[in-house]
């Protein structure tokens, strides 16, 4: 297979039709073992044979150095080694997968790459009670379909969480001092993510803004959730949107990904007049053209707390006057 040419990666304007299918697709990697990795087709820019780098000193574990890559400079990691996985190959990885994840760059060192496969969200699960390593740098399990090929089907793949890799490699990003909501109305935000990062990153946001939180692990968690809460207000007379203010979401998620999770929720008048939010380390304009095509209301890029502060005010400005 050429992966300089990156026919893998062709087409991903059709991709998009993918929005609301609950379907995704995933490149499979190797690191030099036994284990099948996977990671988001839409967070890989390019496939190419590792570049010569440049070793930098300081460098945080795993972090090779640095290469120049079309007039930039981007850090390139080992994911062998920041997994710290048994049996990896001490020579440097022989291909490069060029990520674009919370619009930063990087590039990954890994041993091999497959093919993509497209699988269903409702068969992609959280890595409960699964004894690895590498347990904390995957977001989510799955098999490869029964069509992978003699052998092949029914093997397992570990999706990894770049946001913890990202974490644990080069710490998390700050949050800057956001100023709390100027009003007398007492605003609720129930969001949904499967990374623990990003959530403690959004608590820290939503703290900070003054605002009542609830959350969910994955889009079906949440929908379950959210549903019982449109049926206690329906029950009891109440408005939903009296109580709920706005529903913050991620992209991809195990079970149910947001962009499902966005379509039922935008089908069901129970949430009339409630937004929708989706907070997603997808950030290419594809992604907000499937966060578009399926009804969110606003699409923020992972992660920058200003940024999702000013995004959040107008909707709870909204929302103080609905209530007012």
């Amino acid at each position: 297979m050429d992966r300089t040419d990156n026919a893998l990666l062709e087409s991903v304007d059709a991709r998009t039709k993918l929005a609301g299918s609950n379907r995704m697709e995933i490149l499979l990697f190797s690191l030099g073992t036994s284990e099948t990795f996977g990671i988001n087709v839409f967070k890989v820019r390019e496939v190419t044979r590792t570049p010569m780098i440049t070793r930098t000193p300081s460098m945080p574990p795993g972090v090779e150095g640095l290469i120049s890559l079309r007039g930039n400079v981007i850090p390139v990691v080992a994911l062998g080694r920041v997994l710290d996985l048994p049996g990896v190959p001490q020579e440097r990885g022989g291909t490069m997968m060029v990520t674009e994840y919370n619009k930063r760059t990087l590039g990954f060192l890994v041993s091999d790459v497959d093919r993509i496969i497209r699988v269903e969200w409702d068969r992609v699960r959280a890595p409960d009670g699964l004894v690895s390593t590498t347990q904390s740098f995957i977001t989510a399990i799955t098999e490869l379909p029964p069509d992978s090929g003699a052998g092949q089907a029914g093997r397992l793949v570990s999706i990894l969480d770049v946001e913890q890799i990202m974490a644990s490699t080069f710490g998390e990003p700050p949050v800057v001092n956001v100023e709390p909501v100027q009003d007398d109305i007492e605003h609720h935000i129930f969001f949904v993510d499967d990374s623990a990062v990003a959530r403690k990153k959004i608590t820290e946001v939503l703290d900070q803004l003054g605002i009542k939180h609830k959350h969910a692990l994955n889009g079906l968690e949440a929908w379950t959730r959210l549903s019982g809460m449109a049926a206690h207000a329906q029950q009891t007379g109440g408005n939903l949107a009296d109580e709920l203010d706005i529903i913050l979401v991620d992209a991809e998620m195990p079970e149910m990904d947001g962009y499902v999770l966005t379509r039922h929720i935008k089908s069901d008048a129970r949430f009339n007049g409630i937004p929708v939010v989706m907070h997603s380390s997808l950030s290419s304009e594809a992604n907000r053209a499937m966060g578009k095509s399926v009804g969110v209301d606003a699409y923020v890029a992972k992660f920058d707390a200003e940024i999702l502060a000013d995004t959040l005010r107008p909707l709870l400005s909204k929302a103080s006057a609905r209530q007012g």
